[in-house]
């Protein structure tokens, strides 16, 4: 999938949204499930992508 199809990601938190590709999702390390994807608005990591 292209950069210009690529489908934005939504914090089900607080609305925010980006696509992955755009580097402004934050990540944390969270034992034992691994790198998970956090919202820089809220800090939440409850993310979907858009479909």
């Amino acid at each position: 999938m292209s950069e210009s199809t690529a489908r934005p990601s939504l914090c089900l938190n607080c609305g925010f949204e980006a696509r992955s590709s755009d580097n402004q999702w934050n990540t944390v390390e969270a034992p034992p499930l691994g790198i998970l994807t956090q919202c820089p608005e809220c800090g939440s990591t409850d993310i979907t992508n858009r479909q």
